[in-house]
């Protein structure tokens, strides 16, 4: 299929600006990680009120994640994935803005683009990849874009605000213009939604009532839901939360160093996912299992971080809790897809990944609870909830199991897993 000015784009090739969509609107989504940390040193915003800049983006990827499968069925894969880079591109241009209701006006705008890029671009991607491509390529060709981009977002504006004038501007802007070469990139790329029919039959994400089944089904309830905040979770207290607690201890190298600390966090996460697929057991929930204990684990050693004033800890605790996020994140779409064995597209993970995203609330509510408890008291207490959780969840590893997946489904080698 040919492109719009008529010229077919070399097939080895069309995927990869689809895959520069999906990389720079998660660039977008994990930028404020570093500005949050210059923020905090040339304003007299208070922690809470940066914890709710960065928690406010949870307001707008949630719709994005809901409406941008629908979207991408009605109106086509090309023009959502084009239009949210846009809305990328113009929130990063409000970002730069020195005031509060800017920064928060950019940030909701800032999810819901990505959001939308999430599914839609996900699935532009695993079309253009072309049907030789097994879905499993496509599908971690999706992850690895993402979690490039996330990573990239962090550092990049960390670096740039560390070493380059106007700290709160520069990055914001780089982010815009990487917008503006992606939509360059992407405007020769052929429409694929129509090769599948306006009916939304392909991975876009029209829904079949498979997503709401899985919900309803027990063992979502008992396995899947405990573990889901701590997807987000784990990331989030790792390069949200623990950062600013030791940066008294890199003093002029804040905004550098909390860009690190993500970017190696969500380097560990997407580097931790694949083995998932290697712990996953049909019989029992013990890849969900592994990935809770790990992210206790890395609670634990961020509450010790947190008493230590230790950098070195710090990043330890990255790493632990940088696995924990990538080992449940795999976990719990192997767990969903079980479940809905003939989904037809994303929309059963992108209902699952709408919940885990109750894991960006961690730092807001850190921050509202800290003057009544320490940071080490609160993260050993977020440790203990999921102790809890993890009990619920052993009572019910091997019950409430699945039917079997449809041999017609299993032969297509379907593949729902979005990277969020």
């Amino acid at each position: 299929m040919g492109g719009t000015d008529g010229m077919p784009a070399p097939r080895t090739a069309r995927w990869l600006p689809a895959a520069a969509a999906v990389a720079v609107a998660a660039w977008g989504a994990n930028q404020f990680t570093a500005l949050a940390t210059v923020y905090r040193a040339r304003t007299d915003w208070s922690a809470l009120s940066l914890a709710a800049m960065f928690s406010v983006y949870l307001l707008g990827l949630l719709p994005g994640l809901l409406l941008g499968g629908p979207a991408a069925d009605r109106y086509g894969r090309r023009r959502t994935v084009r239009g949210a880079l846009g809305l990328s591109a113009a929130a990063s241009v409000v970002l730069a803005l020195p005031d509060e209701p800017s920064v928060y006006a950019a940030r909701l705008a800032t999810g819901f683009a990505a959001g939308l890029v999430f599914l839609a671009g996900t699935a532009w991607l695993r079309e253009l990849s072309g049907p030789a491509v097994p879905p499993e390529r496509s599908a971690r060709r999706a992850m690895y874009a993402t979690g490039t981009g996330f990573a990239a977002g962090a550092l990049a504006s960390g670096v740039i605000a560390e070493w380059l004038p106007g700290p709160t501007v520069l990055p914001a802007l780089a982010h815009a213009l990487g917008c503006l070469l992606v939509l360059r990139a992407t405007r020769g790329l052929p429409e694929t939604a129509r090769s599948h029919g306006s009916g939304g039959n392909g991975n876009g994400g029209s829904s079949n009532g498979s997503g709401p089944a899985a919900v309803r089904h027990p063992r979502f309830r008992y396995v899947v839901l405990p573990a889901s905040p701590a997807v987000l979770g784990a990331a989030t207290v790792a390069y949200v939360v623990l950062p600013p607690l030791v940066a008294d201890r890199v003093p002029g190298y804040a905004p550098l160093f909390s860009g690190l600390v993500a970017a190696l966090t969500l380097a560990t996460g997407v580097v931790a996912q694949p083995f998932a697929a290697r712990l996953d057991d049909a019989d029992s929930a013990r890849a969900t299992l592994t990935a809770m204990a790990t992210v206790i684990a890395g609670l634990l050693l961020g509450a010790l971080a947190a008493a230590l004033d230790s950098v070195g800890l710090v990043v330890a605790a990255a790493l632990v809790l940088g696995t924990g996020y990538g080992l449940t994140l795999g976990a719990g779409l192997h767990e969903v897809e079980r479940l809905t064995p003939r989904a037809s597209g994303p929309t059963s993970a992108s209902l699952y990944q709408s919940i885990t995203s109750s894991g960006f609330l961690t730092p807001l509510l850190l921050a509202g609870t800290a003057g009544h408890a320490s940071y080490p008291a609160l993260l050993a207490g977020m440790a203990a909830v999921g102790l809890l959780c993890l009990a619920v969840t052993a009572a019910h590893s091997r019950r409430h199991l699945p039917d079997p997946p449809d041999p017609y489904t299993a032969a297509r080698g379907e593949d729902s897993s979005v990277q969020t």
